[in-house]
C-alpha cells in the first residue's frame, strides 16, 4: 500500500463536515471501525467531498464479534454500505479476540479480496507470533498492522517485525490523548523547533519506517497542524531522545 504519512483517525468523530474538511485540506487516508459507530458519518463526509474516491484510502475494522467465518462477509458488506463505497480499501481484524481464529477468519477475508469487496487486509493489536501466523495463513499479502504508538508507549520490536516481513505500521493514538505534552524530551524538542509537542510526536512517529500516523482531529486548525507535522524534520539525536523516554502508558491495553 502507499499510505500517506498522516491520516485521520476518526474514533469519536460523528460529524461528516469534519471528514469533508479533512479531505479538503489534504488528508487521503480515513480510518474508522464498526465499533466506533461512525462509518455512516465518515461515508457522508467522503461523499460530500470533491476529492475523487480513488484518491482516498478508506479503512475500517471488524470487531471481535464479527470474526467467525460466516460473519466476516456480511459484516464487511454492512460496513461498505454504511461507508457508501463499492470496495473497502483496507479492512482490519480489530483485535485477535472473541471469534477470531486465524485458520477460519483469515480465509474469509481472502474470499472478500477475491470478490473485490476488500482491496487490502490488515490486522490490529497483534503480537509478533500472531502476525507471523496471519502472514502464513493469508493468501493476500498483509498490508498493515495498526498498533498504539506514541512517545509514552513504544514497541520497537513491532517496527522491526514490519520491516522484516514487508507491511506498513499504522500508529493510532500518536498524541496519547494529549499526554505527549507530559514528556520532557518531547517538550524540549518542541522548544528547539518552535513547534507544538503534538507536532513533534507525529514527526517522531512518521520518522520511523514504515509508520503512518492517524491522529484524531476535527477542527480545521488541528487538522492542518497534524498534517503539516510530517514535514517537521527531527535530527537523529532528537528522535533518539524521544525513543529513550522511560515512561510507558498504554492507553488501550488488551
Amino acid at each position: 500500500m502507499d499510505l500517506p504519512p498522516v491520516g485521520l483517525g476518526t474514533m469519536g468523530i460523528d460529524d461528516p463536515d469534519a471528514v469533508a474538511t479533512a479531505l479538503s485540506v489534504g488528508y487521503r487516508h480515513l480510518d474508522t471501525a464498526r465499533i466506533y459507530d461512525n462509518e455512516a458519518a465518515v461515508g457522508e463526509g467522503l461523499a460530500a467531498s470533491e476529492v475523487a474516491r480513488d484518491e482516498v484510502t478508506v479503512a475500517t475494522k471488524l470487531w471481535i464479534d464479527n470474526l467467525a467465518p460466516d460473519e466476516v462477509g456480511p459484516a464487511a458488506r454492512e460496513s461498505a454500505d454504511r461507508l457508501g463505497v463499492e470496495a473497502i480499501d483496507l479492512l482490519y481484524v480489530h483485535r485477535p479476540r472473541g471469534a477470531y481464529d486465524p485458520e477460519a477468519t483469515l480465509p474469509a477475508l481472502d474470499r472478500l479480496v477475491d470478490e473485490g469487496l476488500v482491496r487490502n487486509v490488515g490486522v490490529s493489536n497483534f503480537e509478533p507470533a500472531q502476525l507471523d501466523r496471519a502472514i502464513d495463513v493469508l493468501d493476500a499479502p498483509l498490508a498493515a498492522h495498526q498498533t498504539e504508538l506514541h512517545p509514552l508507549f513504544y514497541r520497537p520490536e513491532l517496527l522491526s517485525h514490519a520491516r522484516e516481513r514487508g507491511y506498513d505500521v499504522v500508529a493510532y493514538s500518536p498524541l496519547a490523548g494529549g499526554r505527549v505534552r507530559e514528556a520532557d524530551a518531547v517538550r524540549s524538542v518542541a522548544a528547539a523547533h518552535d513547534a507544538a509537542p503534538e507536532a513533534v510526536a507525529i514527526a517522531w512517529a512518521t520518522a520511523k519506517e514504515p509508520v503512518a500516523a492517524i491522529p484524531k482531529a476535527s477542527s480545521e486548525a488541528h487538522l492542518r497542524a497534524n498534517l503539516a507535522a510530517a514535514d517537521l524534520d527531527l535530527a537523529p539525536d532528537e528522535v533518539a531522545a524521544i525513543d529513550a523516554v522511560e515512561r510507558e502508558e498504554e492507553l488501550f491495553p488488551e
